[in-house]
């Protein structure tokens, strides 16, 4: 299997290639192109002609129609992308088929809002009337993570391609194969001009450093780590390109008292191990009222003992390898130096044994720690690490939640509706699920406070990011 790069309607390579790896196996999956910086240029280029064409940047029938048949393209090999995303990625399948079907329906949403841009005008004096009209932003620079790399692709390129804007992709080395698959029944289709979307793969940095500094770059996207983040601010502060940030975050669940405990570890475990811990709204800290503490110790450790790891094609598996062993060692190393001067490992997690020794493998970590300053209780660590904590009153529950630089989820369980909102109003945080958690929606706009990043995607507020707003200002006079 071999993917190449998508440049003003061909496929291309430069004769330079990289392997794509199996992450629970180690098995080749296939080789994917390798540019950098030229391949980044002519992709902004071409994408830059096609905005040009006001039948791309003023057609919103066309790209809602586009938009309608990606999604019956990709809808019709929606089980062959699933298994690919589980390849090339190591999540559980069933989440793969999920998040599939999710990228599919938020196309379709998508296409629906290409066609719903509505702007206002105001009569300011006798005669005089300002329009406020919405246009599209330009060329937008789409940079994808590899952790959900259907869902953060299509929620990025979705409202660019529906507010009018043209696209230049670069996926995650470590899933470049699924995104190039992903965005086959696009560059298929026969009413796409040549230069609207663009993608090129590279394993190096330069390429996306282009899209981040180029002046023909008008808007950037970018989902990741906030260290990354903060370099990209630096980088396109020359250029003011508007910029969409998701960056990192560090979950917390707060647990009151009249909670079932027995019954919601499961499902803080489930929130904990999604795509192995590798989601930035993973659940990261567990926050417990005291008088259950020593209950939720107990019912979260056998929860989490019993994650089944293994290769995600396989049915029983619920959590699969990391990206990759240099990824896998990274977080290792953190876990380790958090068991050392934690208060209490009630889970050490590590590598397992035999067969699936060979892969990118971690068993989910658990430890207890009073003091929400830690390292471990702080930094966004990209792996299955659960520390638990306990408070006493709403108010320590709170302060303890947004002791933290992060602002991109947190949940809430309890019975009491009331306080469940005011717990959820005092949060600090993009998104609050109250009793549940990992809940996202097409509908829905997500995004962060502080340092988990810059605007918003999915919902209608996601087209603010690549659109801008136009004033335009008609005296006609009047009869008298």
């Amino acid at each position: 299997m071999q993917s190449r790069h998508f440049i003003d309607g061909q496929w291309t390579d430069a004769g330079h290639w990289a392997d794509s790896f199996d992450p629970a196996s180690c098995e080749l999956i296939g080789r994917f192109a390798d540019g950098g910086e030229a391949e980044a240029q002519a992709a902004v280029s071409a994408a830059a002609r096609a905005f040009a064409n006001p039948q791309w940047s003023q057609n919103p029938r066309l790209r809602q129609q586009l938009l309608l048949d990606w999604a019956a393209g990709l809808k019709a090999r929606q089980e062959e992308l699933a298994q690919l995303l589980t390849r090339e990625n190591g999540k559980a399948l069933v989440q793969s088929r999920g998040e599939i079907a999710g990228a599919i329906s938020e196309i379709v949403y998508y296409a629906g809002l290409a066609r719903h841009n509505p702007g206002h005008v105001m009569e300011v004096a006798p005669g005089e009337f300002s329009n406020m009209l919405r246009e599209p932003a330009g060329v937008a620079g789409l940079i994808i993570p590899w952790n959900a790399p259907a869902v953060l692709l299509v929620r990025a390129l979705a409202p660019a391609l529906a507010a009018g804007c043209t696209a230049v992709i670069k996926p995650a080395p470590q899933t470049a194969l699924f995104n190039a698959a992903m965005l086959e029944p696009l560059f298929a289709l026969p009413g796409l001009p040549a230069g609207a979307v663009n993608l090129f793969a590279e394993t190096g940095h330069v390429g996306a450093a282009y899209l981040v500094a180029s002046p023909l770059v008008d808007v950037l996207s970018f989902t990741g780590s906030t260290a990354t983040g903060q370099r990209i601010m630096q980088d396109a502060a020359a250029t003011m390109k508007k910029l969409s940030l998701e960056l990192g975050g560090k979950s917390c669940c707060l647990v009151f008292e009249d909670t079932d405990v027995e019954a919601i570890a499961p499902k803080l475990a489930a929130a904990a191990t999604i795509i192995s811990g590798q989601q930035c709204t993973a659940a990261r800290r567990v926050l417990v009222q005291a008088s259950r503490f020593a209950e939720m110790k107990r019912a979260l450790s056998a929860a989490l003992g019993e994650i089944r790891l293994g290769h995600g094609l396989e049915a029983a598996t619920q959590m699969g390898p990391l990206i990759d062993w240099q990824s896998r060692d990274k977080v290792e190393r953190r876990i380790a130096e958090a068991l050392d001067c934690c208060d209490e490992v009630l889970l050490a997690g590590g590598r397992p044994d035999g067969a699936l020794s060979q892969g990118a493998f971690l068993a989910p970590a658990l430890i207890a720690h009073r003091d929400s300053g830690a390292f471990f209780c702080q930094e966004e660590i990209f792996g299955p690490l659960l520390v638990l904590e306990s408070f006493e009153d709403e108010a320590e529950a709170v302060a303890r939640a947004n002791h933290t630089e992060f602002g991109l989820s947190a949940s809430v369980w309890t019975g009491q509706g009331a306080r469940a909102w005011r717990v959820a109003r005092a949060l600090r945080n993009g998104t609050v699920w109250l009793n549940d958690h990992n809940k996202l929606f097409a509908e829905a706009e997500t995004g962060g406070y502080r340092k988990s990043g810059l605007g918003r995607l999915h919902g209608v507020d996601a087209l603010l990011d690549f659109s801008e707003l136009k004033h335009i200002y008609q005296n006609v006079g009047t009869l008298g």
